[in-house]
């Protein structure tokens, strides 16, 4: 009994010098699709070294992530960049394709019936842009402003939807150049930090959110 206590105490000894533990808030920015493959995994990771840290998750769109990061509002941001990199750093290269339910084959119907962000700028922007470049007739069946709606639409026969390649769901399939389509952009996956963010809580939390996208199966990582 008294082994087992001396054991147990070296064991909570060796794990609070491990990690010790932190205090004081975490702001992330991340793209939707990426909450659960993702972010579950970061966020399982720092909770165990720093059960104290306050996180706080946002879920937008990039460009509003990465003006939030500008002023001060997120400490982190993974967003979408499809041109020139700010000056973050790529963890992965994930291009967004149409998608097309395996049961149901809306893609093969003219026009072909789609799914979109109910934003504007992406969606014309370059989702569009592939159905006109390629001379496909499309009607807008469905909007939303989720990416869990559009895997729906897709999902439930209503529509085709632009997913990236990393998110499609199952029973759907991406629709390649075979099949009159093709890429829709060619997008890295791009982490940003606030250069005024500070803190060992910050730097944790980073790495936690670097880590899982390396560990992520499938993962097209940059390079």
């Amino acid at each position: 009994g008294n082994a087992r206590r001396i054991v147990s105490l070296l064991d909570e000894t060796a794990a609070s010098i491990a990690a010790a533990p932190l205090g004081g808030p975490v702001r992330i920015g991340i793209p939707e699709e990426y909450g659960h493959a993702i972010l579950s995994r970061a966020l399982g990771a720092f909770s165990k070294r720093h059960p104290k840290v306050e996180v706080t998750v946002r879920y937008a769109h990039s460009g509003a992530q990465t003006a939030a990061v500008a002023a001060g509002e997120l400490d982190l941001a993974v967003v979408f960049e499809w041109q020139d990199l700010a000056g973050g750093e790529v963890l992965m290269h994930d291009p967004t394709v149409w998608v097309t339910s395996e049961t149901h084959h809306r893609h093969e119907e003219r026009p072909v019936p789609i799914a979109l962000y109910s934003r504007e700028g992406w969606c014309r922007d370059f989702a569009i842009k592939s159905l006109e470049q390629r001379g496909l007739a499309y009607r807008v069946a469905y909007t939303s402003d989720t990416n869990g709606g559009l895997k729906l639409a897709v999902t439930s026969g209503l529509a085709i939807a632009p997913i990236s390649c990393s998110n499609i769901p199952a029973g759907c399939r991406e629709l390649t150049a075979a099949d009159g389509f093709g890429d829709i952009d060619s997008s890295n996956v791009v982490l940003h930090r606030n250069p005024a963010a500070a803190g060992e809580a910050i730097d944790s939390m980073e790495n936690a959110i670097r880590e899982a996208f390396t560990l992520t199966p499938g993962a097209l990582l940059d390079g």
